[in-house]
């Protein structure tokens, strides 16, 4: 597989194209399709680019950002309607987004950089970095009042359960309203926070609430990644946004992700709006605050929902992937490393699933392919602000799709990849 390669061989072909006004790429970026000019795409995605334009003239997205690499190239990036559609501020190509979810496949893949040291197991306790978590019953009642009790249980969360989603914790916010109810008593960071709260303070707020289920015992979306980010935190000996730069975000040159954006990205990141009456208005919500990229105490790193960053910077994170470990001539993972976070984490508990659970990722099984989704074997996920990506090991072949909407009436994500691959023997 070719992998990228830093040079100005896109800019280049823009210019040889004949653009009156070329796009600036930067020169660290993906090398580009030669025969994609600013402002044109490929025919192959016409129905991708047809869709989006729909969607915006039809009121289900603000805008959108779509960007399509196969090989280590960028053969298809386009924008589509607005980044702040009541001031009619168009969106642009290299804008932030909050990736929320998107967050947990860099967490994971941070906690398997220390595994690969041998300074941590992954079957290891969990109480064994976070002593409070030996306590964590399961939850038996919940009172009109938010108090609770508990039953004990038998079995022991591992690092690994915290991975893929058998830990036995919760969300709230989008997850069991009772665990909603118990984590805003006891002040647990559900999502994202601008007050000052650290990933300690948070992991002992949730170690005084309780499980949805034993550890081990079945898959329950959770609060696993922030806890993984304690752990990185306590193996590393250091915060956890120093330990993601400089053992991820720098070498694969990410420069635009951040916890916490710099004063000069800050014009670039786009902002949440969800449906009004007629047209859009910014998101509100009563439990948090999505100024939280620039705003506030900026002392909580998000490993599971906190992360913001570009179409590019993210479609680099997923060509290492591809690459099997390896990323503009740096090796991040062992190949074998790469094979284990890919592989089926829930083994009879995905039973009937188009997809499995691995270590980071979701992995498309056969049947998603019979069904019409994915190939088989392409990873995937998606953010709670509406961001989603799919990339296939078989063709090289990344799809990312960017918007910022809360509540909005939208089948374009559920479309995007069978419009991204249907197209994958034809572009070359």
């Amino acid at each position: 597989m070719r992998k990228f390669h830093w040079s100005l061989i896109g800019m280049v072909a823009l210019l040889l194209a004949g653009c009156e006004s070329a796009e600036a790429v930067p020169q660290d970026a993906l090398t580009w399709h030669p025969q994609v000019a600013a402002g044109e795409t490929l025919s192959d995605f016409e129905a991708l680019d047809a869709m989006l334009d729909s969607a915006v003239n039809a009121g289900g997205i603000p805008g959108a950002e779509v960007m399509v690499v196969r090989q280590g190239e960028v053969i298809h990036h386009q924008v589509h309607g607005w980044s702040h559609p009541t001031d009619s501020v168009k969106l642009e190509k290299h804008s932030i987004f909050r990736i929320c979810s998107q967050t947990k496949a860099l967490t994971s893949t941070a906690a398997m950089i220390l595994w690969e040291r041998g300074l941590l197991d992954l079957d290891d306790p969990v109480e064994k970095y976070i002593p409070s978590f030996a306590h964590l019953e399961l939850l038996d009642s919940l009172s009109n009042d938010t108090t609770f009790t508990t039953i004990p249980h038998d079995r022991t969360m591992t690092i690994r359960h915290l991975l893929t989603h058998q830990s036995g914790l919760s969300y709230g916010e989008i997850g069991d309203p009772r665990f909603d109810k118990i984590y805003a008593k006891t002040g647990v960071v559900d999502l994202f926070s601008t007050e000052p709260i650290t990933a300690e303070e948070n992991c002992n707020r949730l170690a005084k609430t309780a499980l949805i289920h034993a550890p081990g015992e079945r898959w329950n979306y959770s609060l696993g990644l922030e806890v993984v980010v304690r752990v990185v935190e306590v193996v590393s000996g250091q915060p956890f946004d120093v330990f993601l730069k400089s053992e991820l975000l720098d070498p694969l040159g990410m420069t635009d992700t951040h916890f916490y954006l710099p004063e000069a990205l800050a014009g670039r990141l786009v902002p949440v709006f969800e449906p009004a009456e007629e047209g859009w208005k910014l998101h509100e919500h009563h439990q948090y605050t999505t100024d939280y990229p620039v705003a506030g105490a900026k002392t909580f790193f998000g490993g599971g929902a906190g992360l913001s960053s570009t179409a590019l910077d993210y479609a680099k994170f997923l060509q290492m992937y591809l690459n099997r470990g390896e990323f503009n001539g740096r090796r991040i993972l062992e190949e074998a490393t790469v094979d284990s976070i890919m592989s089926n984490q829930q083994g009879e508990l995905g039973e009937g699933k188009r997809w499995h659970q691995g270590l980071a990722f979701g992995v498309q099984t056969e049947a998603g392919e019979a069904a019409g989704g994915s190939p088989a074997g392409t990873f995937f996920w998606g953010g709670y602000f509406n961001t989603t990506y799919a990339a296939d090991p078989t063709t090289g072949t990344i799809g990312i799709l960017m918007k910022q909407t809360f509540g909005a009436n939208d089948l374009t994500s559920g479309r995007f990849s069978s419009l991204v691959f249907s197209s994958r023997d034809s572009v070359h």
